[in-house]
């Protein structure tokens, strides 16, 4: 599976983590559309749409842009992702 990574999926709002694979080859925001239809398809808890949603590397606290591309940023097998959302101010 060289073109997707296996990352832990860590999700503070519903204390639960999943192993979930992503594609290298997609942008950050298309990322995101894809794990809260899968978080709420999962789990039948439906994540807030007034949210703005964060993915952020456990290890070094790096939050990703919505534009970057997944093989350009150091997300790797077996790295673990907090997913959450904020409030826009």
């Amino acid at each position: 599976m060289e073109n997707k990574v296996l990352v832990k999926l860590i999700l503070p709002e519903l204390d639960d983590n999943f192993d979930v694979f992503i594609p290298v080859n997609e942008i950050i925001w298309k990322i995101k559309k894809l794990l809260i239809k899968a978080i709420s398809d999962v789990t039948g808890f439906l994540l807030d749409n007034e949210l703005e949603y964060v993915i952020l590397n456990k290890d070094n606290g790096k939050v990703y842009d919505n534009n970057e591309i997944v093989v350009n940023t150091d997300i790797r097998n077996g790295t673990e992702l907090l997913f959450f959302g904020i409030k826009e101010s």
